[in-house]
């Protein structure tokens, strides 16, 4: 009896065991970041956690992930920092980008910084065909993400061409046409580079009309303002006309590479600075962006030449250079434009491949022979001859101009309203190493801001300003774009003498949840994408 009551209550305790589910399947993931110090592009301060990736999107941040998910990969990343990608909201990656070797296309100066997304068509360059751009890099990989702005330069040279003059009501309307079209593409907005003939030749006015547009569809007003010296209505008054511009298009306005540039105008960054408070503190939308450098870099031509003289485009200039009385009037010109930069030992003539590269304009005036402003106008002459390996180098008159005071730097990096921005361009180390550059010197070196501020105006801030809705921040359902640094490694390795050095310690870095940098080294995944502004409903066709 006792043996089949023994067998009873085993029988019914087996089909009890039975009769229970099996605990559920773990949810998968492609890849888990394990116990690194997250900061999650908010002003939440930082937290040991973990951050798991599941096809493009990040699907948790928390702990104990790796109890949480099935992952097909997991990094200890252990003292390190994981972040959001930074996004560069100022670049100039053309030689990178539009390269036919896809190997180039894979971006490697900014994604060495720890850049995800940059915005590109800066200061008035880009093309209003964005459709076209868009279909170009669908079947052209890039290894970082792209955000388009449509170009008031552009624009306008496609109707009015290189020349002053103002343009008629008919050629007006094409301009604004053509900025509708481009927005309702998916452009993010208009970015203009007044300072740059020929949209110097422009009026408010004609700015104000064509940036209406942008407005009517939701898009920023990014600018290289019309002055930042004091070549003609000064530095504050031109934030005056950006901001008068923003009034009037009813537009949020972004002030690229906010400065204050030259003998002239440094120590005005305060003044600068209370304007723009003054404009938010009305209600206008005023931001701008910053780049972490004593020196500019632009070329010979636009630093010294008078803007008369650029007046039809090059050929029109070098005409101009050989009638003996105009020459003199430009050279007349130039002196005073050389003093406000500094004078001749404060350009350093970078543009690859030639005679005077590395040197100084006093350098190589000395070297010639000449004075600098006949140096100068032989190198901006012989900008046009190049061939070969020149054409695909930085151009001749490509220069660092030294005319920043670290305070005036200092000082704009603190506001809250301004996020990093490299402006890379070919020549100048800003284009492989501004985020490290920033980190290193002025978080780590010269306390000027904290981690915290650094990564925030490099990720989150940006994403907020620029109208990026999906990446920036380490959260749920963002897409994985995501850097892991080492703190104590992350810093340049560009300076002005070797401008084109990669930066060092981004460990992994992902762009759409791909690994694009893994253990420190390129993995030659092209996972960029071209992100596209979505236009205020109802006005596009």
């Amino acid at each position: 009896m006792r043996g089949l009551l023994l067998v009873a209550t085993l029988t019914i305790f087996v089909q009890a065991g039975c009769s229970q589910s099996p605990p559920p399947a773990l949810p998968a993931a492609d890849l888990l970041l394990l116990g690194g110090t997250v900061y999650d592009g908010s002003e939440a301060a930082p937290r040991l956690l973990d951050v798991a990736v599941a096809g493009d999107r990040i699907v948790y941040v928390g702990e104990e992930a790796a109890s949480r998910f099935r992952a097909a990969r997991t990094l200890d990343v252990t003292g390190k920092i994981v972040a959001p990608g930074f996004i560069d909201p100022h670049t100039h990656p053309d030689r990178f980008i539009r390269s036919d070797d896809a190997a180039v296309r894979l971006n490697a100066p900014w994604l060495f910084q720890g850049v995800t997304t940059i915005f590109i068509g800066s200061d008035g360059s880009g093309s209003p065909d964005i459709a076209e751009q868009r279909d170009w890099f669908a079947t052209h990989a890039v290894g970082t993400n792209l955000a388009l702005y449509v170009g008031f330069g552009a624009v306008r040279s496609r109707v009015l061409g290189q020349d002053d003059r103002v343009p008629s009501a008919q050629e007006l309307q094409q301009m604004r046409g053509l900025v509708a079209n481009a927005m309702c593409e998916g452009a993010f907005g208009l970015s203009t580079g007044l300072f740059y003939a020929p949209q110097s030749f422009s009026s408010t006015d004609e700015v104000v009309a064509v940036a209406s547009e942008a407005a009517k569809r939701g898009g920023l007003y990014d600018t290289h303002q019309r002055d930042e010296s004091s070549y003609g209505i000064g530095l504050l008054g031109s934030v005056r006309e950006v901001l008068e511009i923003g009034r009037r298009a009813e537009i949020p306005v972004h002030i690229s590479h906010i400065k204050a540039l030259g003998v002239d105008v440094q120590g005005q960054a305060a003044a600068v600075i209370d304007l723009v408070e003054q404009a938010r503190a009305s209600g206008q939308r005023v931001t701008a962006d910053q780049y972490p450098w004593l020196a500019s870099g632009t070329h010979l031509g636009a630093a010294l030449l008078p803007r008369w003289a650029a007046d039809g485009g090059r050929k029109a200039l070098l005409r101009r250079l050989q009638d003996a009385a105009t020459q003199a009037r430009i050279r007349a010109e130039m002196v005073d434009n050389l003093r406000r930069r500094g004078g001749a030992d404060a350009l350093l003539l970078t543009g690859s491949g030639w005679p005077w590269t590395g040197k100084t304009l006093a350098e190589a005036a000395r070297e010639q022979g000449v004075d600098p402003i006949e140096a100068a106008l032989r190198v901006i002459s012989e900008g046009g001859e190049r061939t070969g390996r020149q054409r695909a180098a930085a151009s001749a008159d490509s220069v660092a101009s030294f005319n920043m005071r670290k305070d005036d730097v200092d000082l704009f990096m603190q506001q809250p309203w301004v996020i990093t921005g490299s402006d890379g361009s070919n020549g100048h180390p800003r284009q492989y190493a501004t985020f490290p550059e920033k980190y290193a010197r002025y978080v780590r070196r010269d306390h000027v801001i904290d981690v915290g501020d650094f990564i925030r105006s490099s990720t989150g801030l940006s994403a907020d300003i620029l109208g990026l809705d999906d990446t920036g921040y380490l959260r749920e359902g963002y897409l994985a774009d995501v850097v892991v640094f080492d703190p104590e490694r992350f810093a340049p390795m560009a300076d002005y003498v070797h401008p084109r050095a990669l930066s060092r310690g981004v460990e992994y870095l992902l762009v759409n949840g791909r690994l694009a940098i893994a253990d420190g080294r390129l993995t030659g995944t092209a996972a960029g994408r071209v992100r596209l502004h979505t236009p205020t409903p109802g006005t596009c066709p």
